[in-house]
């Protein structure tokens, strides 16, 4: 015992502690409760507001990145378009000849990223139009499409009518066209969606639907955009119902 307590062996104890002690400082101790690198970025993500009108905006173009730099960016973007070309419209050629119309106007457009904004665009506008929610409405709908719906929630509203809607999927979606007119890029997309819907009387007597079922519908909308326009957000344009 004496001889491992001897002095040498108390310095080397005394240097380790210290150095213990400095990490402990340097790294701090894990507590259970960190968060992860993405729950940081999206708390960072909520400290920072949004701009005036875009809280509802669904983004179907990219942000503005930096033009390729070199004939090999070029072409490797040139071959990201046409995988994504090729992907999105199953081999129908004239969807794939308006989808390139429309990236040549529009060098930022990417159809991958158009589509998955349009997936999210429709399940806002299907959930916002069950629960009157008109501001959410107005960002995203032409102004002649907003006023269709804005009449049917305002009759629905004068009758006592409620809507219990729960968004559940989308099994299928697809592109059906795609041109380049004069003025705008037009995309129009088949929606298969599965939702619970039961619409009740002010009673609360169930008039339509199934509040435990799930069911099928299907819609035909239409997006549009000028590829000319600062404004990256494109608008729903047209709306059909599908049997």
């Amino acid at each position: 015992m004496e001889e491992f307590l001897d002095i040498p062996t108390l310095i080397v104890i005394g240097l380790a502690i210290v150095v213990l002690f400095r990490l402990r400082q340097v790294l701090g101790t894990r507590t259970g409760r960190e968060r992860t690198p993405l729950q940081r970025q999206n708390e960072a993500a909520a400290k920072t507001p949004a701009k005036p009108g875009e809280e509802n905006v669904v983004q179907m173009r990219p942000r503005p990145v930096e033009p390729p730099q070199n004939d090999e960016d070029i072409e490797r973007a040139q071959r990201k378009l046409e995988t994504e070309i090729a992907q999105l419209s199953h081999g129908e050629e004239q969807v794939a000849a308006g989808l390139r119309a429309i990236a040549e106007a529009d060098s930022t457009f990417s159809p991958k990223i158009f589509m998955e904004g349009a997936k999210s665009a429709y399940e806002m506008i299907v959930t916002a139009f069950a629960q009157g929610d008109r501001q959410t409405l107005k960002n995203l709908l032409d102004k002649d499409v907003y006023d269709g719906f804005e009449r049917a929630i305002k009759d629905r509203e004068a009758q006592g009518r409620t809507i219990d809607f729960t968004f559940v999927g989308l099994p299928k979606v697809e592109i059906s066209e795609a041109e380049l007119d004069k003025r705008n890029a037009n995309v129009t997309i088949r929606f298969h969606a599965e939702v619970v819907s039961a619409t009740r009387d002010k009673d609360g007597t169930l008039l339509e639907g199934n509040a435990d079922q799930v069911t099928t519908i299907a819609d035909e909308w239409t997006f549009a955009r000028s590829p000319k326009s600062r404004d990256p957000n494109w608008k729903l344009v047209a709306t059909s119902q599908l049997e």
